[in-house]
Formats: structure tokens, C-alpha cells, sequence
């Protein structure tokens, strides 16, 4: 990027230097003129201007260097940039960050003040700690801010997946984030259903959806979670409610969050999941089969398995009851006659399946299939607000 700066003297020293060379010519021409008819002529005008005009070419030379040079500090910049970032994801396959980047290249959305909250955060640690295998790293990450939707803040960073290999993940911050900097805040992880692909990009208007909930006032706010989708399969979602035991705990995941952001901790009142279209049966599997990790789940026009996710949430863990929003649009007809089978399988389902809290929403109704999305993503999230503020 060229600066502003330079480019203005640039201008005017180019331009002088053309007005000045061409006063500098036609005297020169009138001098030779004047030599024709054996007439005597003043020099001195002609080489002012000619001398001028050279100053000015000397000028628009340095100038042009200069800002040429600037425009290669940017790259080499952006090069270091990128260089950083890929020695973070090195770093992360390590299962460490690099103290050696800069605390002004980055911003990092630290764990809570230790004098306001030494005790909550001591607790936050020990249940991630409780939560998560041994082998879990609860490191915390380094996120790069990367836009404002929602009225709220978006970052990224690279989080080691449950495969071992470092997947991007995003995480959107409430505006009462920034305004409350002694607050904790509820979790929601967010499915996405292409694989390489985190749900605020599959589905872009879901962070507004929810920001436009949260800016009511009428319900807590919380922080979205949005991994990036395994590879391997070209329906991860439909992978995931086929097999109850492909729901795991995240660990890594859960405790990094944990660990870089002021949140409550990990668990079924703090923790809830979200999955919009696609993404819907991963939200919903999530629910039902780890109903003792998150509390709450709401999947907004999707398409279920009734057999699998019922059987899904039979194999629950025992003492444990799940929580469900099933939501979609009242002329989405399939999506209403999905979401009516899944409830019904579950009723008739053995053991925990049984127990399961679902809830069918069938009244939203709009000229746009996109601002019917965005209305069900609200209904979406001000049940896991409630359904969480309860919970806890």
C-alpha cells in the first residue's frame, strides 16, 4: 500500500519539474531563435529553470524510492505475519505456543483478572482439569482478531482437533465481553457440517442472528465456539449422528477455551451446542449422547436419522437427561415432519433416550427463506441462553 503521505510531494514535485523543464525548452528555443537574426538573449532565465527542473527530477527520484520502499515494508510485513502464523500452527502441533510473538502483533482475550476473580478462575482450571483426559492441553491459545459482526468481536486461532493435527477455530465474544471485564460467560459450540469449514463461514448470518438475540437484554449472553469440520468424510454430521460413540468430549478444545477466555466452567450448566441446517444433527447428536457435557442443544432446520439419534441417546450416560430444541420454519414442511419423527422416536426410546426434554418450534414464518433463518437462529439461541441460566 502506497503512503498517503509521499504521494502528494510526489505529485507536486513531478509536476513542477514538468512546468519547470518546459519553461527551461522555450527559453532555449528563443535563445536560438535570437541567434538566427544575430540578436543577444538573457541565459541566465533558461538555466534557473533548467536547474529547477533537475532539483525537482532529483526530488521525484527520492520520493519515488521512498515509497517504493514503503510499499516493501507492508509485504515483508504481511510476510512476517504469515510466517507467524504458521510458526503458531508449528507451535501447536507441538502442544505450545511461541512466547517469542509480540503482544502487539496479536490479540490474545486472556483468562479473567486474577484479583476480581482468583477464585472463579481456580475453579474454571480444576473442572476443565476434571473434565478433559490427561493427555488434554489446557494451554492458552493465542487469537487473532479477524472482524465485528453481531456488535461482538470474531477470532481465530489454530486448536489442536481430538485427531491430534491443529484445525482452525473461531470464537465470537458477546459486546458484554469487553463492557464486563470481571464477568464469566456460558459456552456455545457451533457445528459445522462441510469438512474445512467453521459454521460462521457455512452459514454466515448465524453470528448476526445471535448477536441480534443477545442485544435484547432479555437473555444472558454467551460465547460461540465454531471448530472447523474433520475431513474425511463428505457429511461429518451425518457421520456423527450415525455413531454415538463418534461424540466425544473435545477436550483440548474445551480446555482451551478455558483457559483463554473468561468463561464458566466447563460443563452441562455452562456449555451448550448449536447447529444450524447441515450442522443440525451434530448439535442434536451432541445433545443426546453428551448430555452430562453440554446442557442444552438447539439444531435449526435440519434432517435426522430418528432411528440412530434415538439410539444415539439411549447410550447416554446414565443420570442424565437431555435438552433439545428442534426448530424450523412453519412452511419448511420436511424440516416440521424431521423434527416431529426425532421427537417421537426419542419418547419411544429405552433408557435415557426417554428422558430427553424436546421441543418442537414450528411458528416462525417470514418473506425470505434468509430472514427465516435468521429469526429461527435467534429462537435458537435464546433457548440455550435459558435453558443454561437455569441449568446453572
Amino acid at each position: 500500500m502506497v503512503r498517503p503521505l509521499l504521494v502528494i510531494p510526489l505529485l507536486a514535485a513531478a509536476l513542477g519539474g514538468i512546468w519547470l523543464a518546459r519553461g527551461a525548452l522555450q527559453r532555449w528555443r528563443d535563445l536560438r531563435a535570437a541567434a538566427t537574426y544575430e540578436l543577444a538573449g538573457e541565459r541566465w532565465p533558461m538555466l534557473v529553470r533548467a536547474g529547477g527542473a533537475m532539483v525537482c527530477g532529483v526530488c521525484v527520484t527520492a520520493l519515488t524510492l521512498l515509497t517504493a520502499l514503503g510499499a516493501f515494508g507492508v509485504l515483508s510485513r504481511g510476510r512476517t505475519g504469515a510466517d507467524r502464523a504458521q510458526s503458531a500452527v508449528d507451535a501447536a502441533e507441538a502442544g505450545a505456543w511461541p512466547g517469542s510473538v509480540p503482544e502487539t502483533a496479536v490479540r490474545q482475550q486472556a483468562a479473567p483478572p486474577t484479583a476480581a476473580a482468583s477464585g472463579a478462575a481456580s475453579g474454571a482450571a480444576t473442572s476443565a482439569a476434571s473434565a478433559a483426559p490427561a493427555g488434554a492441553s489446557a494451554v492458552a491459545s493465542r487469537f487473532d482478531s479477524v472482524g465485528h459482526p453481531g456488535g461482538g468481536e470474531l477470532l481465530q486461532s489454530a486448536v489442536l482437533g481430538p485427531d491430534g493435527k491443529p484445525r482452525n477455530v473461531r470464537v465470537w465474544l458477546p459486546p458484554q465481553y469487553a463492557k464486563e471485564s470481571n464477568a464469566r460467560f456460558p459456552v456455545v459450540v457451533m457445528h459445522a457440517a462441510t469438512p474445512g469449514k467453521t459454521a460462521d463461514a457455512e452459514v454466515p448470518d448465524v453470528v448476526e442472528g445471535v448477536g441480534a438475540a443477545l442485544q435484547t437484554g432479555r437473555i444472558r449472553p454467551f460465547i460461540l465456539v465454531a471448530p472447523e469440520a474433520p475431513n474425511g468424510t463428505a457429511h461429518p454430521c451425518e457421520l456423527v449422528a450415525a455413531a454415538p460413540a463418534a461424540v466425544a468430549d473435545d477436550a483440548t478444545l474445551r480446555a482451551t477455551i478455558a483457559a483463554s477466555f473468561r468463561t464458566l466452567p466447563p460443563g452441562p450448566t455452562s456449555w451448550g451446542a448449536l447447529g444450524v441446517e447441515g450442522g443440525a444433527p451434530c448439535a442434536a447428536a451432541a445433545g443426546l449422547a453428551r448430555p452430562d457435557l453440554y446442557g442444552a442443544a438447539a439444531a435449526v432446520s435440519g434432517r435426522y436419522d430418528a432411528a440412530a439419534l434415538a439410539q444415539t441417546g439411549a447410550e447416554a450416560p446414565a443420570g442424565s437427561s437431555a435438552k433439545l430444541l428442534l426448530a424450523a420454519a412453519k412452511g419448511d414442511a420436511a424440516g416440521l415432519d424431521a423434527a416431529r419423527k426425532l421427537q417421537t422416536a426419542l419418547k419411544a426410546g429405552p433408557g435415557p433416550a426417554a428422558k430427553a426434554e424436546v421441543r418442537v418450534s414450528d411458528n416462525v414464518q417470514d418473506y425470505t427463506a434468509d430472514r427465516e433463518r435468521l429469526r429461527l437462529v435467534r429462537q435458537a439461541a435464546q433457548f440455550l441462553a435459558e435453558t443454561l441460566t437455569r441449568a446453572s
